[in-house]
């Protein structure tokens, strides 16, 4: 900030550029109380701060008032918490129940800044403020942020992260097709990608949206990327949902390409050899009993291939089966031969489907959806149905639970509508509380719907695989989201919010030069229909640098273990649409309980340090 803001670089900082510092920093202080701040800082009484004095004034700016007088709660002195002293806020605030001495004593070694404290096993303001802005003070409970679930379960038991036309990264119809968008969605913990094929010149397939005027990228271009990228955030299989339209001789260059750019990342048979009875685990390829060099990969039916790969760090795996495989798997999805723009054909006649590219494909061949009882008559667990938006939405309310039931046993890929030409996404809440598995969202379009999709898989090692709860797993359950009294449980569990305070919260992009922020803060509550809920704050005038709200929120929630929680900051506008600050959101399995921070992100879903929410669960 010194460097900033010294705008004649002559390493002191007069009151002027003080003014201008404060308007960078969104901070909105009338002039009599900087100069004081500034003044009592300027211990040369030079007229301007240097190295030390600037020190001083910065922390005299960001003193907060609200922690301070929470360390003074538990601090007997008022100027140390005792190793017995933070046991309590510990205990008694923070709810934490397990170790929490060896916790407190991990926290001083960590945070406290001073020997002599830290020699004492004490914690001061400072260490006790460091501590409550760490990931261990973050909202986000740390234990469910490495892998953490069983992942040894059928594929159909897990949420999937997901991509539509991931080759795109603009709009339907005219936008740029690019690897970048494969790059992007990979390093987000995507775990299902597609691809449209075409013919193309020179015998080489292309990938693209037909019938448009999307450019154009060689699917071998595609492959390679996928090599390269599929296992830098996670070591779970990439599902490939391959939407065919080339010529039989094209074809025949996919599944070559697949094979010699993936190699043995490629699966090529069941895990046991036989006939596919039923999904794999995303271990697959990692389990126990399988001994072979060569990992399996996975045919996606007539649509998808599979990319998977078994290495698991220490840190991020399960002991048992991940431990001695250390190979690359691919899942191979259904080829899907033609069809629509977004979703599987009907199958042409066989002569369409060269035998190479069909036998990239094991798991999931890909099945026309005609009712939920013709699929328990006469499918197969490893088949797979993609449906659109409003096919899924009138199933889910004609025929919630059958749904559900039917996906604890097979997986179901949801699409976004035809119509949505600009990329903008449905809400995949909605799907998922039927248990629908491959919700397909267009990565590339920021909003509420990237932002549960980052909430939800922001957790269990961003593995792009998370547990669906017992109820959604059991395919003789009762639960439908839209019927309250098919749920099971002890009744509705109330979560408070306190939304105490905000730290440093950027400017509105594009705004105007020395513009302050009217901040407010929203929580939204997305789950089944009956939890569907949003509260907020009332707005603070020209405040974005440390604004207090002190409000409380509540709210009720019935299916506690599929509800995700979304807090926004927003600038209040009275004449036009409230501008977006920042949000974060999260599972509410995930929320740590007790005084917590809540660190931002920008639209794009990137951190945007030190933009914090200080609040109280």
């Amino acid at each position: 900030w010194f460097q900033k803001a010294d705008k004649n670089k002559d390493g002191r900082m007069n009151f002027k550029e003080v003014q201008r510092l404060l308007k960078m920093m969104n901070v909105d202080m009338n002039e009599d109380h900087a100069l004081r701040l500034f003044q009592a800082a300027d211990k040369s009484e030079s007229g301007t701060l240097e190295g030390e004095e600037f020190v001083l004034f910065y922390k005299a700016l960001t003193q907060r008032e609200e922690v301070l007088s929470l360390f003074q709660d538990f601090s007997e002195d008022g100027k140390k918490l005792t190793l017995l002293e933070l046991v309590d806020f510990l205990q008694q605030e923070q709810l934490e129940d397990e170790g929490t001495e060896e916790l407190a004593m991990e926290l001083i070694d960590k945070y406290e800044p001073s020997e002599t404290a830290r020699a004492r096993h004490a914690l001061s303001a400072d260490g006790f403020l460091m501590y409550l802005c760490s990931p261990e003070g973050s909202i986000f409970n740390p234990h469910h942020q490495v892998l953490w679930q069983d992942m040894s379960q059928p594929l159909c038991h897990y949420f999937i992260s997901s991509s539509h036309n991931t080759y795109l990264i603009e709009d339907q119809i005219r936008g740029q097709s690019s690897i970048e968008g494969y790059i992007r969605a990979l390093k987000r913990g995507c775990r299902c990608l597609e691809v449209d094929c075409w013919d193309g010149p020179n015998g080489e397939p292309m990938v693209y949206h037909g019938h448009t005027f999307t450019s154009k990228i060689p699917f071998r271009e595609v492959v390679s990327t996928l090599g390269k990228y599929a296992f830098k955030t996670s070591d779970y299989p990439v599902i490939l949902s391959l939407e065919n339209h080339c010529s039989i001789e094209q074809q025949e260059v996919l599944a070559q390409q697949l094979k010699d750019i993936l190699g043995e990342q490629l699966l090529t048979t069941t895990t046991d050899g036989r006939v596919p009875t039923q999904l794999p685990s995303p271990e697959v390829g990692t389990e126990h009993g399988h001994t072979g060099h060569r990992c399996p990969a996975w045919k996606w039916g007539e649509e998808v291939a599979l990319l998977s790969r078994g290495k698991a760090t220490p840190s991020q795996r399960r002991p048992a089966p991940l431990e001695q495989l250390r190979t690359l798997r691919t899942l191979c999805p259904p080829v899907h031969r033609g069809g629509t723009q977004h979703g599987p054909a009907l199958q042409k006649d066989k002569e369409s489907l060269a035998q190479a590219l069909s036998d990239c494909v094991v798991y999931c061949k890909s099945v026309s959806f005609r009712g939920f009882q013709e699929a328990r008559s006469h499918s197969r667990p490893s088949e797979i149905s993609s449906l659109a938006e409003a096919k899924a939405r009138k199933l889910i309310r004609d025929a919630g639970n059958e749904f559900v039931r039917h996906n604890a046993w097979q997986l179901t890929r949801i699409y976004p509508s035809g119509m949505r030409t600009d990329s903008s996404n449905y809400s995949p809440q909605e799907m998922w509380n039927v248990g629908c598995q491959i919700v397909a969202l267009n990565f590339q379009t920021a909003g509420t719907e990237m932002d549960l999709c980052d909430g939800l898989f922001s957790q269990n090692g961003r593995c792009g695989y998370v547990l669906k709860p017992p109820f959604m797993r059991d395919e003789e359950t009762v639960f439908n989201p839209s019927d309250p009294s098919s749920w099971e449980g002890p009744g509705p569990i109330t979560l408070t919010i306190q939304v105490i305070s905000g730290q440093q919260l950027p400017k509105v992009a594009n705004s105007k030069d020395g513009a302050i922020i009217d901040p407010l803060v929203r929580v939204e509550i997305h789950g089944v229909p009956a939890d569907q809920a949003r509260q907020e704050t009332k707005y603070i005038e020209n405040n974005g640098f440390n604004p207090r709200w002190d409000e409380t929120l509540q709210f009720q929630l019935h299916v506690p273990e599929l509800a995700l929680v979304r807090f926004v900051v927003e600038d209040y506008d009275k004449t036009s649409r409230n501008d977006f600050v920042g949000q974060f959101t999260l599972a509410f399995a995930n929320i740590k309980p007790g005084y917590r921070h809540i660190h931002l992100l920008s639209k794009d879903g990137t951190s945007i340090p030190p933009s914090s929410l200080f609040v109280h669960i």
